[in-house]
């Protein structure tokens, strides 16, 4: 069976085609929905940007450049959309509870160590739930949904040099506030 490339599916979503777009969300709702989460910090206001995301880019298609990929642009959509979610509606909230951290698979854990892992997870969640959205943006593309450098700026329609600056401040104020709430290194 052939899986289309997104390029293809962008262009039959153009003509009019709703199952070409029903994959392009399908492959990319995961994604998305970490962009929005990490930016926003709240699952329900989440996936309701990720609903005005997806609406947005269907209405927007004409827009998209298919000799680029979708993913950067789609997410570039989800991002901007929760800047504007935050400048207009509130400070940032934490709901903790909605995220839960799990072994890597296969990886058996001590209770103790379990614990510990989950209390060190939350507190870099309270760091990066505090740290401005561009920094925050940043952070969720490169070390949470693996883009390059040259991804992220794609995605953020940002130089490359606000990038790397932005990302360079971010895990330093990181560091800072972990090493505030006693655990060292971001990185230990």
């Amino acid at each position: 069976m052939s899986h289309p490339p997104d390029r293809e599916l962008a262009l039959a979503a153009r003509r009019g085609d709703p199952d070409a777009f029903g994959e392009l969300v399908r492959r990319h709702q995961a994604s998305v929905f970490n962009v929005c989460y990490r930016l926003l910090a709240n699952a329900a206001e989440a996936e309701d940007q990720v609903q005005e995301t997806f609406l947005r880019a269907y209405r927007k298609l004409a827009l998209y450049d298919p000799s680029r990929p979708f993913g950067p642009w789609i997410r570039r959509v989800a991002t901007n959309l929760c800047y504007n979610h935050l400048q207009k509606n509130r400070p940032v909230r934490v709901a903790l509870e909605d995220e839960r951290d799990r072994p890597a698979e296969g990886e058996a854990m001590d209770p103790a160590s379990a614990a510990q892992r989950s209390v060190r997870a939350a507190a870099l969640r309270r760091a990066i739930a505090v740290l401005p959205p561009h920094y925050r943006a940043v952070i969720e593309l490169r070390h949470f949904q693996g883009l390059s450098y040259g991804e992220i700026a794609d995605t953020l329609g940002q130089p490359l040099s606000n990038v790397k600056s932005h990302l360079f401040r971010a895990r330093r104020q990181l560091e800072q506030s972990m090493r505030e709430e006693g655990w060292g290194d971001v990185n230990a």
